[in-house]
């Protein structure tokens, strides 16, 4: 089996690029063009090939991808380029963006350039910054020459970072990476854009009732005079006020006084563009002065998809995306989190179909997190609830207001929850206070959050041990003590 390394370089320009374009789309665009590649065969010296479509197609077909692992750094983007432009599928997709992810963590830095500093492996060069807006035509021999030895420089840092991330990584989680591109660049799932045709349809239709009834409550003319008035964070505050809705709130960072959080990127605000009321939806979508609620925008996203794709939907994840190590959305699109409790916005979920002969299950690991808390902690009391089949959300609301909670109690039991998933990870009573603003639509004052945290780490003692466990495991993880004995951390054999 051969060990392709390749690294394409292509047209970029101002407002096309992968900086406001997703990689499905910039690869599909009309003005997508590649202006050559560098490869490397195994260990065999790196070679640079510019030329027209046909013949760079001819040098890639003549490689036997059938016994080819290829490797790339940012597979979703060059493997991308080899499937939807040149038909080309490999024995095994590698990836040392993904490795390095698994390797270091999300919170370091992935880039190619920063890797080869932080492994010491060779300079990245930046002849790319030259290459702006150019196309394959545009370029002088000697500039072109220059490029090539550029992406060949690249080619040689992805094998060189390989060699060392592939040292002690699990068989197991290279067969993930594989699976997580092949998502993207041999897609399987079809999209129905006759359902999503006809929700778009629904949602501009309840988007204009809702406007008039705006309009006419706020005694405006047209959509910018109601813009206008929902400007004002006072009225825009008084009017979620009104309607029930708790206004997010947060720390000035001047004053240090609490002040409204109605900014564009405050959590506040981006929490009410998903509210569950649609007029709620609405007033936000007005505020911010955009075309489109976050619905519209990822159904017209999805058909989108379908028509550049002849009906299937490429699949983006990011491997080891989140610091846990469970994949992420990439590219604008999140399949991971499609909505599935609205009856109507549950159509994005079923315009999603299998292709013949098979069937989508949709699944989810309920309450996973805080399962696996308490059974990793030894709470065994707990775990018993589970295991019982009772809503832990109810059990634990039932002793916050001293009476059963039942799931037809929505508030109680949204504070239940939002208890169960904050507390076991060490929220405190002031960030409480405000998650249960947001998540719940709840105002508790600061005593009453203390005295939840309290009734949480008086029935989950154990897991208030094992927080004090992974503290003085971090403290020997960073100063081995002389002489300390490995151990385990929490349910014993388990980490």
């Amino acid at each position: 089996m051969n060990l392709v390394t390749i690294d394409f370089e292509t047209f970029y320009d101002v407002g096309f690029s992968l900086s406001n374009l997703t990689t499905e789309e910039y690869i599909r665009d009309d003005k997508f063009q590649v202006i050559g590649f560098a490869v490397k065969i195994n260990e065999g010296s790196t070679k640079w090939y510019s030329g027209s479509h046909d013949e760079l197609s001819e040098v890639l077909h003549s490689i036997d991808w059938d016994d080819a692992f290829l490797l790339c750094h940012n597979t979703l983007f060059d493997g991308g380029i080899l499937s939807m432009t040149y038909g080309i599928i490999p024995h095994v997709y590698l990836d040392t963006l993904s490795m390095a992810r698994a390797t270091n963590g999300v919170d370091v830095g992935g880039s190619l350039g920063f890797l080869a500093k932080y492994y010491e492996l060779g300079e990245k060069g930046t002849e790319i910054i030259d290459a702006k807006g150019k196309r394959l035509e545009d370029f002088q021999p000697h500039e072109l020459h220059r490029y090539g030895e550029y992406c060949k420089n690249d080619t040689n840092l992805t094998y060189k970072l390989f060699k060392i991330l592939s040292k002690d990584f699990p068989h197991d989680e290279i067969k993930l990476i594989d699976m997580t591109v092949r998502m993207f660049t041999e897609p399987v799932l079809k999209v129905d854009d006759g359902l999503l045709i006809e929700r778009l349809r629904e949602i501009k239709t309840e988007k204009t009732e809702l406007l008039r009834g705006l309009m006419t409550r706020l005694e405006c003319e047209t959509e910018e005079d109601v813009r206008k008035k929902l400007a004002s964070n006072k009225q825009f505050a008084e009017l979620l006020e009104e309607l029930g809705v708790v206004v997010p709130m947060k720390e000035s960072p001047t004053t240090g006084k609490q002040t409204y959080a109605l900014a564009k990127t405050d959590a506040g605000l981006i929490n009410l563009q998903n509210h569950k009321d649609t007029f709620i939806q609405e007033l936000c979508r007005v505020r911010l002065g955009t075309k489109s609620t976050i619905e519209e925008t990822r159904i017209e996203r999805f058909i989108d998809i379908g028509s550049r794709n002849k009906g299937l939907l490429p699949i983006p994840l990011k491997y080891y995306g989140a610091h846990t190590g469970r994949w992420s959305g990439s590219d604008k699109v999140n399949f991971q989190n499609l909505p599935s409790r609205d009856v109507k916005k549950k159509a994005l979920k079923n315009a999603v179909m299998s292709p013949d002969g098979f069937k989508v299950i949709n699944c989810d690991s309920s309450q996973i997190e805080a399962r696996v808390l308490v059974w990793l902690s030894g709470q065994d009391d707990i775990t018993e609830w589970y295991r019982e089949g009772r809503d832990v959300y109810c059990e634990f609301a039932s002793k916050v207001y001293d009476r059963a909670i039942t799931k037809s109690d929505f508030t109680e039991r949204a504070v239940g929850k939002t208890c169960i998933l904050g507390l076991g990870f060490g929220t405190g009573a002031l960030k409480l206070q405000n998650v249960l603003k947001l998540g719940a639509n709840v105002s508790f004052e600061e005593e009453e959050c203390r005295r939840l945290v309290s009734i949480y780490r008086d029935i989950n003692n154990k897991v208030v041990e094992f927080w004090h466990e992974c503290n003085q495991m971090l403290s020997d993880l960073v100063v081995w003590p002389a002489g300390k004995e490995p151990y385990y951390l929490g349910r014993p054999g388990v980490l």
